[in-house]
């Protein structure tokens, strides 16, 4: 597990939260040395800079849905913070001086400065107090949320898609609450925090005595606590950081379990408070009365007093006061509970859903005190498209107990293919050899390979998968198949069009045998064949397999399967190269449909279905709206 817990610490913050301390003097004393290491009791990413050019540009490059605590002197502070205070990630700024009533003269003006403080002791002490409000209050840490698309043209994505990066998020999710548990995963968590929390001693206190005394039925006492815990977990579900989430298996597994065995029973109004930005709001008001998914646990009280009491008042942005109803009867939700007994703070009166929840927005309103609310109900199979989705795509990867090379293949689908290739070899690390695992890891291997362009190496692998089946299998297993399918692709790669119709037919043969004419496979490898004679210009062909592999993919997959996008793509190509644009685009378009549908907005695939709309519109002579295609496209592009 070392490659996965050295990756961790090499990227920098793994929680919310980081301090960053600017002064030209900051490291001259002892006295501010030592206090470096008490304010890391507070906040344990801390960032020291002597420059203000080289810090401001840091705190601009920090993430917008991070947190910022910025200590700065008052020569620095004077100059700096009217040019970073409107910052959504900048959260509360200390100005550490000498001359108090010099520095509240400019100061007094900006909302986010907490304190003008000459005493260390009285700044460490302000920076504590006020650290532990805002770790129990959680009402100024990002809500992480999926929306359905809200733009009028279809082919315009928001900027979190709800049923692309959402139903990715919930397939991750998944596979590690359904992966068996290992007598070590605990110690790999353990041990990326021992190095994380290095130099920390009240988290390495608090990880020791968790290391000491954890158990599973403890698992929401440890996430409400003011500790480490939630707090990894929290910014990992955010960003979706694949390698703390799978360090975290262990205990994400846990709090499903317990909230599903103390699942509520009857219906319950509720609240959550939070501070938002303006833009945050506008984003909501334009989803009234569509989805919004939950990439988080979401925390909520059935006291109203008690969920208004966590807002500042004082802040700089929206007070937003959250009312949800849910319904434990409703079918296809995820687990809520009371955790009232089970909580660090009990006092509280906490409701907490499981992340993925799904709700709709009713109403978004403001009052004459400036507080808006926003009016939600949990939702379950009415949702029908995403639980769709997401349960046909579970069923590809495995209907059984899920291992590394399942969460691999789950990444490599993903696109993230550096990521997806180091759990398989991890898992080749831990495994016994010539086993149908190790088979089908070098199989995922190959296709990772081929993905990269290394074709060389993905035939290599994919033969040493085919070796190992045919020994282990018989001859017409559908395995076998699926080893001829990939193997044929890389020869296509690799432009030995023979090869590749040879191992396809071996293919079909197989699939044909086992599952009769009619079946997704057959359409698959027809597809493929298809693509065999498009690359040698014979489209008369090349059109004839995929209409056949349409045929019998739309009798036999949901309309919205992955599948059918890779056939109406090809059959887009034919037509673009046949100049029928009209039919060209009908089919690229629907290929885009259905890829939004189930991959994130950032996924290079809907770059490349965006560009194939937009030389559609070129050939067409419409120069602008091609333009307006290959924009989107770029965007994209930029962003993987």
């Amino acid at each position: 597990m070392t490659d996965i817990v050295t990756s961790l610490i090499v990227e920098e913050n793994l929680e919310t939260f980081s301090l960053i301390w600017l002064d030209a003097s900051v490291n001259d004393t002892q006295e501010n040395i030592d206090a470096q290491h008490q304010l890391r009791t507070s906040i344990n990413f801390l960032k020291i800079f002597e420059d203000a050019d080289k810090c401001e540009q840091y705190i601009r490059s920090v993430p917008k849905d991070d947190r910022i605590v910025f200590i700065v002197s008052g020569r620095f502070g004077e100059i700096i913070v009217p040019r970073i205070h409107s910052l959504r990630q900048v959260s509360a700024i200390y100005v550490y001086c000498k001359d108090k009533k010099r520095n509240e003269l400019w100061s007094n003006q900006f909302k986010k400065v907490k304190g003008v403080i000459v005493l260390l002791d009285e700044l460490i002490s302000q920076i504590r107090s006020d650290q532990a409000r805002r770790n129990r209050n959680r009402v100024d840490e990002p809500l992480p949320m999926n929306f359905s698309n809200t733009n009028n043209n279809k082919h315009e994505q928001s900027t979190s898609d709800l049923s692309g990066q959402f139903i990715q998020s919930q397939l991750l999710i998944d596979c590690l609450v359904r992966m068996k548990p290992t007598s070590n995963e605990k110690n790999d968590f353990i041990s990326l925090c021992q190095q994380y929390y290095k130099g920390n001693t009240a988290e390495l206190s608090l990880l020791n005595e968790f290391e000491k005394f954890y158990s599973s039925e403890r698992a929401l006492w440890w996430y409400t606590r003011e500790a480490f815990l939630y707090r990894l977990v929290n910014k990992a579900l955010r960003i979706l950081n694949v390698d703390l989430l799978f360090l975290c298996r262990f205990f994400i597994r846990d709090i499903q379990k317990q909230l599903e065995q103390r699942q509520c029973s009857s219906f319950v109004h509720l609240y959550r408070c939070q501070l938002m930005s303006i833009e945050e709001i506008q984003l909501l008001q334009k989803s009234i009365g569509k989805y919004v998914a939950m990439n988080s646990y979401l925390s909520t009280s059935v006291n109203r007093r008690q969920a208004l009491s966590f807002l500042d008042y004082s802040s700089d942005f929206e007070l937003v006061l959250f009312e949800i109803d849910a319904d434990p009867q409703l079918k296809g939700i995820k687990p809520f509970s009371n955790i009232t007994s089970l909580s660090y703070f009990p006092e509280e009166e906490e409701i907490l859903f499981m992340l993925g929840s799904i709700f709709r927005i009713i109403s978004i309103n403001r009052d004459e005190d400036e507080l808006w609310t926003i009016r939600m109900v949990l939702v379950g199979d009415e949702h029908q498209e995403s639980n769709l989705i997401i349960n046909q795509m579970k069923n590809e990867y495995t209907e059984q107990e899920t291992n590394i090379i399942t969460y691999g293949n789950i990444l490599r689908d993903m696109s993230k293919l550096n990521e997806a290739e180091k759990y398989y070899r991890r898992f080749l690390d831990q495994s016994s050899k010539n086993s149908q695992d190790i088979a089908n890891c070098y199989y995922s291997l190959g296709t990772v390979a081929c993905a990269k362009g290394k074709y060389d190496e993905s035939l290599q692998w994919h033969l040493d998968a085919l070796s190992i089946k045919m020994d282990k299998l018989s001859s017409h297993d559908p395995n076998i198949a699926l080893s001829y399918n990939c193997i044929a692709i890389v020869y296509r790669k690799k432009n030995d069009h023979r090869q590749a119709l040879k191992s396809y037919e071996k293919s079909l043969k197989i699939w044909e045998k086992s599952f009769g004419e009619n079946h997704p496979k057959v359409a698959m490898c027809l597809n493929n064949i298809g693509a065999v004679y498009e690359d040698q210009k014979d489209y008369s062909k090349a059109l004839e397999y995929y209409e056949m592999a349409l045929d019998i993919a739309k009798k036999h997959v949901p309309i919205d399967h992955r599948a059918l996008s890779a056939v109406h793509n090809n059959i887009g190509n034919i037509y673009c190269m046949l100049n029928n644009y009209d039919h060209a685009l009908e089919h690229y378009n629907e290929a885009f449909r259905i890829k939004s549908k189930f991959l994130s907005n950032q996924h290079p695939s809907l770059a490349t279905a965006l560009r194939s709309i937009g030389i559609v519109y070129e050939k067409k002579g419409l120069i602008q709206k091609a333009q307006k295609y290959f924009k989107q496209a770029a965007d994209i592009d930029s962003l993987t």
